[in-house]
């Protein structure tokens, strides 16, 4: 048996959400996977496309959304600022909160780790959105909320009836 190396960094089981409402929404998630497995970032399981209307405003452009279960060597910060640069490498500029956006990486559980502050994790929203609770179940349904011990089968049936209705996989 090798031991490994004790400088290796461990290797972390972590959620993402890409999402987008501007352009060529599938091209703009397409190349946020291809910079994030250029950062040693490295899918082990990928959803299929979701389409949601936009929130909270519906009449900007419709969202196209997946969530990805990855491997990666970064911690949580050093995660957050990859996806960040990622994001701004992609077209994004500072803009109000929910505007339309070329990219958006969203950290929604970095291995069932709770942090508060700059960093929120598991995603402080996560739990009452369709397009990050129905692609995460359609990769790992035996997801549980790392904070409130909820299952994902139980955290979907608790959106309301408008919310699994808007939600659509392309």
């Amino acid at each position: 048996m090798i031991k490994p190396d004790i400088l290796e960094k461990p290797v972390n089981v972590v959620y993402l959400g890409i999402g987008s409402n501007i352009g060529n929404r599938i091209t703009y998630i397409e190349k946020a996977k291809s910079l994030l497995l250029d950062n040693n970032i490295n899918p082990i399981a990928i959803s299929s496309y979701y389409e949601t209307p936009s929130w909270p405003n519906p009449k900007n452009p419709k969202y196209t959304n997946i969530v990805l279960k990855v491997l990666c060597v970064h911690n949580p910060r050093e995660l957050l600022y990859l996806c960040k640069t990622i994001e701004v490498k992609l077209g994004r500029k500072k803009s109000p909160k929910n505007a339309p956006r070329e990219c958006d990486i969203d950290i929604i559980d970095f291995k069932g780790m709770i942090l508060r502050g700059e960093l929120n994790l598991p995603h402080k929203m996560m739990h009452k959105r369709n397009f990050v609770l129905f692609p995460l179940f359609e990769i790992e349904k035996k997801w549980v909320h790392p904070l409130t011990k909820t299952n994902i089968k139980d955290l979907i049936l608790s959106l309301s009836t408008n919310e699994i209705r808007s939600i659509k996989q392309i």
